[in-house]
């Protein structure tokens, strides 16, 4: 779906490379070089997240361990054993980036893709994040694919700092960092609990994080995800049909009919006024339910797709009336 989803293997025994690439790394690091020329002004010159755990990886282990040491970071203890038959594909010596976004779901997490930008990346450690970033420690032609976490940066000094192997505090150059960094397409994510977001948050990024989240989260977890993304972005129409969604799945009809009707009113969707009829009609309010019915019947001449689920709401919606009419008064 997006360019960086390409599934690229990290393997270990990749450490050693970095020495090799520090020669040639200034050649062609511009991100680098115009970050340490000008500085952005509200990004601190050094952080540093002393806290965040380390986990020394074992061969062929460095995705377990790279996410144990996400996840420790917002308060998920958890050993990378546990994480490895998650992630770990044995048939490839390494950890897919799929599995590596999919893992943190199951501990109530999200993963979230961050902007390919080195400035993007470094405001999120300077918010007080721990990103997962895949680099290649080889060559193009050779490629040592390793996943490791940053924990800080020193702009003065030019470096960035990471939990990278067996080093707990690997120092590298920030030209170096770049280098071996676009050659994932700068590929990175941050884990958050489901009512935080990245502090560069991209809102596709985010849709599509906490759409994949809803899948396996209990509903009240997963609508707190889309309430928090939904209140960043009010207009987005999948956040709020998400929230709907996951508020109408924990049982919450009065709140999930608020969330259908702001959608239904703002967008004019189909799939708004069908839910938002569904719900009320769940609710026995006839008249709310047909107002809702014939909006979804009107809406789905434009949205094909929602022309047969628009017509059966409707149905039902007159059933229900005329049922209503003919019942006798006490």
């Amino acid at each position: 779906m997006r360019p960086g989803r390409r599934r690229w293997l990290a393997r270990a025994g990749a450490l050693g490379a970095v020495g090799l690439l520090s020669a040639c790394a200034s050649l062609t690091a511009s991100q680098t070089r115009a970050l340490l020329a000008q500085p952005p002004t509200d990004l601190p010159a050094r952080v540093e997240w002393a806290q965040v755990p380390f986990f020394p990886q074992e061969l062929n282990q460095c995705g377990p361990a790279a996410l144990a040491t996400a996840l420790g970071a917002v308060g998920v203890p958890i050993a990378p054993e546990v994480l490895g038959t998650a992630v770990f594909v044995p048939a490839r010596e390494g950890s897919l980036q799929i599995e590596m976004l999919a893992a943190p779901r199951r501990h109530g997490h999200i993963a979230t893709r961050i902007r390919p930008d080195l400035i993007a990346l470094l405001r999120e450690v300077a918010a007080g994040q721990a990103p997962v970033v895949l680099l290649n420690l080889g060559l193009s032609i050779q490629p040592l694919w390793h996943y490791a976490v940053v924990v800080g940066y020193d702009l003065p000094a030019g470096e960035i700092l990471l939990r990278s192997g067996t080093v707990q505090r690997e120092v590298m150059p920030l030209s170096t960092f770049e280098h071996t960094w676009s050659r994932s397409s700068q590929w990175a994510f941050v884990v958050l609990p489901p009512d935080r977001l990245p502090a560069q948050a991209d809102e596709a990024a985010v849709t599509e994080a906490r759409i994949a989240f809803e899948r396996v989260a209990p509903a009240p977890q997963a609508a707190l995800a889309y309430r928090t993304a939904w209140q960043r972005w009010p207009d987005s129409l999948l956040l709020g049909l998400g929230l709907g969604n996951t508020l109408y799945a924990a049982g919450e009809l009065t709140e999930a009919e608020a969330a259908y009707a702001r959608v239904a009113q703002r967008h004019d969707s189909a799939p708004a006024w069908h839910n938002l009829a569904r719900v009320r009609l769940e609710r026995r309010d006839l008249t709310g339910a047909h107002t809702a019915a014939e909006a979804a019947v009107r809406r789905a001449q434009v949205e094909p797709t929602w022309r047969d689920a628009a017509d059966a709401v409707w149905r039902e919606v007159q059933q229900a009336r005329q049922g209503a009419t003919a019942r006798p008064r006490p």
